[in-house]
C-alpha cells in the first residue's frame, strides 16, 4: 500500500473541475468565516454583543462564523454595526 500525502491527494482531486468548484466555495466561505471572527474578536465583541448591534440574530453570527453561507445584505448590516465598508471583489 502507497502512502500518498494529503497535499499531493488534494493536488490531484484540484483537477477535477466539479471538485475545484466545489473546494473553492467552500475556502471562500471559510476565508469569510475567519475574516469576522478576527474582527469581531479584535473589537472585543461576543456573537451576541455583535449580533445586537448588527439586528440579526447571534445564531446568525455564529452560522457565519462557522462557515455558513449567507447573504451580503445580511454581511453589510454587520459590516456597518462594526463602523467597516464591506468590500466584495473578484479576484
Amino acid at each position: 500500500m502507497n502512502n500518498v500525502s494529503f497535499n499531493d491527494y488534494l493536488k490531484d482531486q484540484l483537477k477535477n473541475p466539479a471538485f475545484k468548484q466545489e473546494f473553492d466555495n467552500e475556502t471562500t466561505k471559510l476565508e469569510s468565516a475567519i475574516a469576522l471572527t478576527k474582527v469581531r474578536k479584535e473589537y472585543g465583541l461576543s456573537q451576541r454583543e455583535l449580533a445586537v448591534a448588527a439586528k440579526v440574530p447571534q445564531s446568525t453570527i455564529a452560522r457565519i462564523e462557522k462557515g455558513s453561507n449567507t447573504s451580503i445584505e445580511t454581511l453589510t448590516k454587520i459590516a456597518n454595526a462594526l463602523g467597516k465598508q464591506l468590500t466584495v471583489s473578484f479576484s
